[in-house]
């Protein structure tokens, strides 16, 4: 029992120095640990359970050091085997460490309230997202049941160039982000930005407007905008975004959905332990003065 204690914690252990170390620093040599962690990212809701076979076509790994992996895995309590198929899916201590994730640092219950909240006075999809090195990756969503057709969130990572997700961590996050962005510019739509030069033009209009904004570059006929979060760090955490079908994406529900971000940005943020930085506020302010000229004059 001791042993297989200990070889959990070193497992974990492991876990988290692959999940949290800087994705931007110079490539080392890759461990036998770190590759066997690796195998935990394949598992989704769309791919809850895995063969060996395919485990290995995922990995692009030979079957007898892919069940070597899977073997430590499975002895750690990371991932069990369904008995009747022999497919292999998340074990009981991945439960535990998300667990032991939210108690000591509870950003999903600083954000489910507000997201909820959003989502019935727009009437539309919000999502927080959080950064972790170079990648951000969703925390939590909520869609609301005011429209038949609405959007829903259904990602594992959310593409840096492509999403207002992704373009606000560009905006306020590490500088380092571009060049991760850069690296990898798929296009997702005819709409997606696909060179830097249309890039950094969007992500010089969010740190000028402290919004960001993605009009179909993810998916056809789905707009969004997101607002930059903050944490006891002071730097950018994660984002707040609200998704709707482009067709209702008004000039109305787009300074309503503003409107609410400024609000659930900053209440995240102090959920966090944080606080929106003077910089966006007066942002925020200014680009709210000018929207009310805009519906004076008009």
């Amino acid at each position: 029992m001791n042993r297989r204690f200990n070889k959990t914690i070193a497992l974990s252990i492991n876990t988290c120095q692959f999940l949290f170390q800087p994705q931007m620093e110079p490539r080392r040599p890759v461990s036998s640990a770190v590759k066997t962690i690796a195998l935990l990212s394949h598992f989704s809701a769309t791919r809850p359970e895995i063969g060996l076979s395919e485990f290995c076509r995922l990995a692009g790994r030979d079957k007898a050091t892919t069940h070597r992996h899977l073997q430590a895995l499975e002895e750690s309590g990371f991932v069990e085997q369904n008995p009747v198929t022999k497919a292999y899916r998340l074990g009981p201590v991945v439960l535990q460490l998300a667990r032991t994730r939210e108690l000591t640092m509870p950003r999903k219950a600083g954000a489910e309230t507000v997201a909820s909240r959003i989502a019935e006075t727009t009437g539309e999809t919000v999502h927080v997202s959080v950064l972790s090195g170079s990648t951000l990756y969703p925390l939590t969503s909520c869609e609301s049941d005011k429209h038949s057709t609405r959007v829903i969130i259904d990602v594992q990572t959310f593409p840096l160039h492509a999403t207002a997700s992704g373009i606000c961590a560009l905006a306020f996050g590490p500088q380092e982000l571009l060049k991760v962005a850069c690296g990898d510019m798929h296009a997702f739509t005819r709409d997606t930005p696909t060179s830097p030069e249309v890039l950094e033009r969007a992500v010089d209009a969010a740190r000028q407007t402290g919004f960001a904004r993605s009009d179909r570059g993810y998916e056809e006929d789905v707009s969004s905008i997101s607002a930059p979060i903050f944490d006891q760090s002071g730097l950018f955490a994660g984002a707040v975004s609200v998704a709707s079908v482009t067709s209702r994406f008004t000039p109305e529900l787009q300074r309503r959905i503003q409107s609410e971000l400024i609000a659930a940005s900053r209440e995240i943020s102090r959920n966090w332990g944080g606080k929106v930085p003077e910089n966006i506020e007066s942002v925020w302010r200014l680009h709210t003065k000018i929207q009310e000229v805009k519906d004076v004059t008009s």
